[in-house]
């Protein structure tokens, strides 16, 4: 570890500049020979570092998104050119090149956080061995090897003999009760940003390689973290630690705020998008107007969560417009509550009725075939007719008659009605 400090000495000087001047505020007010100035010095170092890596923090996410969203066409190519490892590595390029990705974007807060850390601690173990080194002179030495953070030594180690911490003006109990729960803050904060980064942030209709990379590391780091831990400095570990929490906080918000589409995440946000825009019957600011933007453009695209919430809009009486805004629709109902609160909702759409189907038994009679036609609108009457059986009826012919005897066998054959019959007309020979 001392060998790679070494290779970054050239930062040592800003940042002991950096600490010196932390050091001078806090030490005015807490004391320049306590834990408590040191402690806040480094602290105040971590919180400065991390304000200006934001802007590759940012970077760092739309690549892992971007990366995310190459998983399925990179799987392709691996499969495709699995014999053939140049043209693989070659066809990876050009999607790399297409895309406009780089796979070493999702590392840049690592690698740039690096040197810093490094040179903290060629500082803290520097301090330790009683050299001065950067703008730390030989009194500023003297003080921070006074500076105890809750008993133990800003420069003393887990590994360290007793000896060794005695000169430093405590014990080794202390030393390393305080360094094993570092530690062990240390390795859980790490292992739960990883966490809620792999259960809530990822899109989980898409499984991936890239998905099991993730898990992996989720258990690799925090491992990594109580190893190496116990060969750090207190003062390192309290770099560390504000690195992680700070980590775990600025995670917490990307997850809340911008999750990854197609996550828990994002079902989450649009459920809580939902509630505001149906409340206020608008969009409240320009975030939320890029998010509905966003969703509008992305037409038959949309993955579930972002239907489901298009669909609560509608349902609401609300439609979304491709600038991001959110209208009544014209179909909209305004209800008022008996307690003087109003809800929108649309109007229900009347339902096409199908016609009901009648019984047989109501059904009108079939038409004969041979397109005859109906000889009465009026059923046939039952009773006798009190004029003789041989008496002809007025206005009648053999061509009539024939046709009311036709029809009448029609309707009796039809089913429509059985039972005795009119007798039947003479008709004339």
């Amino acid at each position: 570890m001392d060998t790679i400090a070494s290779f970054f000495s050239f930062i040592t000087t800003p940042v002991s500049w950096v600490i010196v001047q932390f050091h001078s505020l806090y030490g005015a007010i807490f004391g320049p020979d306590t834990g408590w100035a040191w402690g806040l010095s480094i602290v105040s170092l971590v919180i400065l570092i991390r304000i200006c890596l934001i802007p590759l923090f940012v970077k760092q996410i739309k690549a892992t998104r971007a990366m995310q969203t190459l998983q399925p066409e990179m799987k392709k190519i691996q499969e495709r050119y699995k014999n053939d490892k140049q043209r693989q590595s070659e066809e990876m390029m050009k999607l790399y090149k297409e895309t406009g990705t780089n796979p070493l974007s999702s590392c840049l807060p690592i690698l740039a956080q690096s040197p810093f850390f490094f040179a903290l601690y060629h500082v803290l173990n520097s301090i330790a061995s009683n050299d001065t080194i950067g703008v730390i002179n030989e009194r500023l030495l003297a003080s921070a090897q006074k500076a105890h953070i809750f008993g133990a030594p800003l420069a003393s180690k887990f590994t360290d003999g007793s000896s060794k911490v005695e000169a430093l003006g405590s014990t080794i109990t202390d030393v390393r009760v305080v360094t094993a729960i570092m530690i062990v803050l240390m390795s859980l904060s790490q292992f739960y940003t990883q966490r809620q980064l792999m259960t809530k942030n990822v899109d989980t209709s898409v499984k991936t390689p890239f998905m099991q990379q993730q898990k992996m590391l989720m258990y690799v780091f925090p491992v990594m973290f109580a190893v190496f831990g116990i060969n750090f400095p207190v003062g390192v570990l309290v770099y560390w630690l504000t690195t992680n929490v700070w980590t775990m906080g600025q995670q917490m918000y990307v997850i809340r705020n911008n999750p990854t589409p197609g996550s828990k995440a994002q079902a989450a946000y649009l459920e809580r998008l939902h509630k505001h825009v149906t409340h206020h019957g608008k969009t409240r600011n320009r975030r939320e107007r890029a998010i509905v933007k966003a969703i509008v453009a992305k037409g038959r695209d949309r993955n579930d969560h972002e239907r489901k919430f298009i669909n609560g809009l509608s349902k609401a009486g609300l439609a979304a417009e491709a600038d991001g805004s959110v209208v009544k629709s014209e179909n909209a109902v305004t209800v008022q509550h008996e307690d003087g609160t109003t809800t929108t909702t649309a109007a229900p759409t009347p339902k096409r009725q199908q016609p009901k189907r009648q019984p047989k038994s109501k059904r009108g009679p079939v038409k004969p075939a041979g397109g005859a036609e109906k000889t009465s609108s009026s059923p046939t009457s039952l009773i006798k007719s009190d004029e003789p059986a041989d008496a002809k009826p007025s206005g009648s012919t053999g061509k009539s008659a024939s046709k009311s005897d036709n029809g009448s066998r029609s309707r009796a054959q039809s089913g429509q009605r059985k039972g005795p019959q009119r007798p039947k007309s003479p008709t004339k020979k």
